[in-house]
């Protein structure tokens, strides 16, 4: 059985500068405490553990500690209880983040209500709303505009979070032009995608139409990683998605000519290294 690897896949940078300034902070003061998990990667999560680095979900967990703003960043809010506490602060939001928060802040603070497009559980938006200072709602898919409980108000900015793919978003823009046009004086869309995210799905997408099955790496809560199992699966391959090697059963692999391997933005590498060995093991 070939394995093929696709040709973009893996730490994409904002997760990479998150976990190099967990690294650096943790061999500096010993512990840390990291304001829910810095990626949503468990082995990446376990690693920094052992260095110091704990999760907490509140600032009051910190103690005395130094708090680490994760790659998905935080509500304001959440940044004036950790000063008030006279906490250390280390922020590690990814760059991409920023962008969209700042865009949501300058979007409201000019009268638009703000439509964010993704997951209204996933830390990166409940961060980006908080930007929005109460004049944004998440959406998670095109059915939510249709059951709103009020209707959208005349100026409308759209944004969407950072790991959605390109197709989706289009879908989603479309979906809202066509139901509230109407009554809208206006609709501003801002592309808020990650380019490193979209690139990776691309590169599932052409990785997909080379392969029998396709092998996705990556946490179960990442966002990134699942829409690369979607991207897989809509060019009609067969594809699963791990979070470590040991998950690859043998049976999957029965006449396979060719595998494929993709990897999420928070994967690292060795957990990419270990998928391929155990492909290369049952094969």
């Amino acid at each position: 059985m070939e394995i093929i690897l696709a040709g973009d896949m893996g730490f994409c940078l904002g997760v990479r500068r998150a976990v190099e300034m967990a690294e650096k902070a943790a061999a500096e003061s010993g512990e840390l405490a990291s304001l829910g998990s810095i990626v949503h990667n468990q082995q990446v999560v376990d690693r920094l553990a052992a260095l110091g680095v704990s999760v907490i979900r509140d600032s009051a967990e910190a103690r005395d500690r130094a708090v680490i703003v994760p790659s998905h960043g935080a509500a304001p809010a959440v940044l004036t209880e950790i000063g008030q506490r006279r906490l250390s602060v280390i922020d590690a939001t990814c760059p991409i983040v920023t962008r969209s928060q700042r865009w949501a802040k300058r979007l409201a603070g000019e009268g638009y209500g703000v439509v964010i497009f993704g997951n209204p559980d996933h830390p990166e938006v409940r961060g980006v709303l908080g930007w929005a200072a109460g004049k944004g709602v998440a959406l998670l898919d095109e059915a939510a505009l249709d059951t709103l409980n009020e209707p959208l108000p005349g100026r409308v900015a759209v944004l969407a979070q950072t790991t959605q793919t390109a197709d989706r978003f289009t879908s989603f823009v479309r979906r809202l032009a066509e139901l509230h046009l109407r009554d809208a004086r206006e609709i501003r869309v801002v592309n808020t995608l990650c380019d490193a995210t979209t690139s990776k799905q691309a590169a599932a997408r052409a990785l997909a139409r080379q392969v029998d099955i396709v092998i996705v790496v990556g946490g179960k809560e990442s966002a990134n990683t699942r829409h690369l199992a979607e991207v897989a699966r809509e060019e009609g391959v067969e594809t699963y998605q791990v979070e470590s090697a040991e998950q690859i059963e043998g049976g999957w692999l029965r006449g396979r000519a060719r595998a494929g391997v993709t990897a999420g933005a928070s994967t690292p590498d060795e957990a990419i290294e270990a998928v391929v060995a155990r492909l290369r093991e049952l094969a």
